[in-house]
């Protein structure tokens, strides 16, 4: 599967962003999708995952409150709808899919479970 992040920008602390991320090659709906970011001179961490069936949710701590995830299978695209920006937010975003093996209801939160990984979108929250 390939997939594409998009809506990152410049914004300013407390302000909204909106992320995308559309994939194409195979069945997106047999897919746990993530969101991940990595700030400047740091790891990878984890954001948010949500199961195939979109009924089960998991947000860091730094996002849970925040951060909303969803998907549309329909559309083959998975969002991230990030609120309250802070400038600790700013990082590259990265979109993942993990194969959810017939499940409907897991999710990862292990960046080691997802095979497939999008280019990343940059978010700058800024004054």
């Amino acid at each position: 599967v390939q997939l594409q992040a998009s809506g990152g920008g410049l914004v300013q602390p407390g302000a909204s962003l909106r992320l995308s991320c559309a994939a194409s090659g195979r069945t997106f709906g047999r897919y746990v999708m993530g969101w991940f970011r990595q700030a400047p001179g740091k790891e990878r961490e984890f954001v948010s995952a949500i199961s195939v069936s979109g009924s089960s949710t998991v947000y860091a701590v730094s996002a849970k409150g925040r951060f909303t995830i969803s998907r549309d299978n329909a559309k083959n695209t998975v969002y991230l709808q990030m609120n309250s920006l802070k400038p600790e937010d700013t990082a590259v975003y990265y979109c993942a899919a993990a194969d959810a093996n017939g499940l409907p209801n897991i999710y990862y939160a292990s960046d080691k479970r997802y095979d497939y990984w999008g280019q990343g979108t940059l978010v700058t929250v800024s004054s």
